[in-house]
This record gives structure tokens, C-alpha cells and sequence, in this order.
């Protein structure tokens, strides 16, 4: 093990990618693969097809006790309460007192009285030490288990179910009329449909000791291994955020396009809500497509008719064959305004769209 790996956290399925002759890149403290030798290829095998990635760095964190239905409605920006039964899943920021975005996370219920909140991995130490001090502030009836116990496989693309289900044939029955952001318990693997892609899939979070052996099935059905740099290329063709990118501390929903995700139905009061009350958004974040030649990158300039912006996540999308961005403009820009973004010095134009440029394969923008 060289001085640089050992420096890093790796996930139970290292060895699995070195053996692949995987790139491998510091990724929030870990070791991660980048591709297996083709980035672009990856990315449409899991458009086309299906590809699975190692997600381990995530940290899943359960929450359990008479209280914490409770504790996490005060605690989300969107409202658990929405949750009608086991199994049902749901996408929400968690916000300081000011309202900026400490992270996104995907909470799910697992039914008497728990739930599993599944967070990013540069914010994971950071986001358990949060929630653990408002759990203390709370009072009792709550317990917190982050589960670094447990690794995490996303399989996503339109083939990804029945490839799942060629390499775990005990999981078909309880998972086939899964819909989506709804997971189930099933042969000692907690799977959700859910994924980061923009395509059908399933992630399956097991234990490490079952890692290795589920990441060979799936291979040998034809899963074909994919790395963070896919995985990115998709999420931006998917129009998903990134945290560090699009959101961060700095920033509220309501400045993300995720003003859908803020529950304030019966005055709800959440850590952060008298803020979102007091802070309208003035910036919007949008789409981007390049109309020039080049690739857009993150913090490049925006020039605008109603002033600058700045690109969030930028750069090339192997489906459309062309650069797209998200960009935080001014919010008094519409949807198909050319405007200008400063490349290496260059002023090129693009267009404002709405994402999601791509989703379940197809490009779901003009051109």
C-alpha cells in the first residue's frame, strides 16, 4: 500500500477496483475510483444499459426512538411527516439557523419509530456532530448509529433492475413492485430504488462482509463498474446537485431550484425557516447549454441582461455531445436567454433551459 493510499479512507471494495486497474483519486478524504479506463464509456453504459458504483463513502446514520419523527421534522427542511409508511423515501436539505445548506441527504423510514438518513461523505463527520448536538438539545427518546458497518452499491440504467436481480435472485420478489424513493429489507440487503444518475436503478446498502461478493455478481452479469467521474457527467446531464458545488453554507434551497423540497405547510418550524422567510431569493440556478465551441467549467463568469452569475458545475455531456452547466444567475433571468460565459478568456455564448437535460435516456431539451 503506497504512503498516499494509506493516507486516504478506503472503502470495502478497494481492493476490487485496484484489481480492475481502476485511476484512483482522493475524493473528501477517500480513495476512490475515477473510471476503469474510459470515463465517456461509462457514462453511456449506465444511460444505455447498466453500471454500478461504489457509494461506500457515503455514511448512512439511523435514528431511532419515540422521539425522533419528531426531532427530524425540526430538524429538515422538508417534512418527514410526508413519510405515510416503512420504506418511503424522501430527498431534503438540513440548514443552519441562517438558512445556507449544510448538506442533502435522502431520508428513509424504516418503520417503528426509525428512520435512516444517508449523507455525503466530505460533510459526514461534520453533519453527525450537528445532528448530535440538537439530539442532546432535544432531550430524550432519541438515539443516533452512524453505520460505517455498511457498505453502499448503486446499480443504475434501464437495465440495472433485472441485472440486480440476475446476480441477487432472492431479491426480485420483495423489490419488483418497489416504486421509486421507496426501499425495502430483503436477504439482509436494506435496497432502495433511488440513485444520482437520472436512470432506473437500485442502491443496495449491505454489510461490508457481503461487499466484495455482491460487487462480483453484479459484474458477472454484465454490470459494468463505474467511476466518480460518470457519476458526475450523469448527475449534471440529470440536472441533480452537488454539494461543495451547487450548494454549500452560503447558499439556501430557494437559491437552488429547490424550493420544492422546503415544507412550511401548518407553520412547520424547522431549523432555518424564520431565515428562508426573511431572505427571498435573489439568484436562481438554471441550466446552461454552450452554443460555441469549448467546455464550461465551475466558477467561470456569467454575463447576463440582469447582471453576473457564476457556473456552479460545468462541463462536457457525453449525450448531448456538447457543454452544459448549472449556473446561479440573477432570478429576473428567463428560461432561453442567450448569455455570455467567460472560457479561457473568451466570451461564448449559451443558452439559459431548465434542467434536467437528460433523464431515463432521453434529452429532454432543444438543442
Amino acid at each position: 500500500m503506497s504512503t498516499i493510499q494509506a493516507a486516504r479512507r478506503c472503502t470495502p471494495l478497494n481492493a476490487a477496483h485496484r484489481a480492475l486497474g481502476a485511476r484512483m483519486v482522493e475524493f473528501a478524504g477517500w480513495d476512490m475510483p475515477l473510471h476503469y479506463g474510459s470515463q465517456v464509456e461509462e457514462h453511456h453504459r449506465v444511460r444505455r444499459d447498466a453500471g454500478m458504483f461504489d457509494v461506500s463513502h457515503m455514511l448512512a446514520v439511523d435514528v431511532h426512538g419515540a422521539a425522533a419523527r419528531n426531532f427530524l421534522r425540526g430538524l429538515l427542511a422538508n417534512d418527514v411527516a410526508k413519510l405515510a409508511r416503512p420504506g418511503a423515501a424522501l430527498y431534503s436539505c438540513m440548514l443552519r439557523e441562517d438558512g445556507g445548506v449544510l448538506d442533502d441527504l435522502i431520508v428513509y423510514d424504516l418503520g417503528r419509530e426509525g428512520f435512516r438518513l444517508v449523507v455525503n461523505a466530505g460533510t459526514a463527520d461534520r453533519d453527525v456532530a450537528w445532528i448530535e448536538s440538537r439530539r442532546a438539545a432535544h432531550g430524550s427518546g432519541i438515539s443516533l448509529a452512524p453505520r460505517r458497518d455498511l457498505a453502499i452499491i448503486a446499480v443504475q440504467g434501464p437495465r440495472a433492475r433485472e441485472k440486480t436481480w440476475a446476480a441477487h435472485p432472492p431479491l426480485r420478489a420483495a423489490t419488483e413492485g418497489l416504486a421509486p424513493f421507496h426501499a425495502v429489507e430483503a436477504g439482509g440487503i436494506f435496497v432502495s430504488r433511488t440513485g444520482y444518475t437520472g436512470e432506473d436503478g437500485f442502491e443496495l446498502m449491505l454489510s461490508v462482509a457481503q461487499a466484495a461478493e455482491s460487487w462480483q455478481a453484479l459484474a458477472a452479469q454484465g454490470v459494468a463498474p463505474a467511476g466518480l467521474g460518470a457519476r458526475d457527467t450523469l448527475r449534471l446531464e440529470a440536472g441533480m446537485c452537488l454539494y461543495g458545488h451547487d450548494l454549500d453554507e452560503t447558499v439556501t434551497p430557494l437559491e437552488s431550484s429547490l424550493a420544492w423540497t422546503v415544507a412550511r405547510a401548518g407553520g412547520r418550524d424547522f431549523i432555518g425557516a424564520r431565515a428562508l422567510e426573511a431572505r427571498p431569493a435573489a439568484r436562481q440556478l438554471t441550466g446552461l447549454v454552450l452554443l460555441e465551441r469549448g467546455v464550461m467549467r465551475d466558477h467561470q463568469k456569467v454575463r447576463c441582461g440582469a447582471g453576473m452569475g457564476e457556473i456552479t458545475s460545468g462541463g462536457y455531456s457525453p449525450t448531448l455531445d456538447r457543454s452544459i452547466a448549472l449556473a446561479r444567475l440573477p432570478r429576473a433571468v428567463p428560461t432561453g436567454e442567450t448569455v455570455e460565459v467567460e472560457v479561457r478568456d473568451n466570451w461564448l455564448r449559451a443558452r439559459t433551459v431548465k434542467p434536467p437535460f437528460v433523464r431515463h435516456g432521453k434529452i429532454l431539451i432543444q438543442i
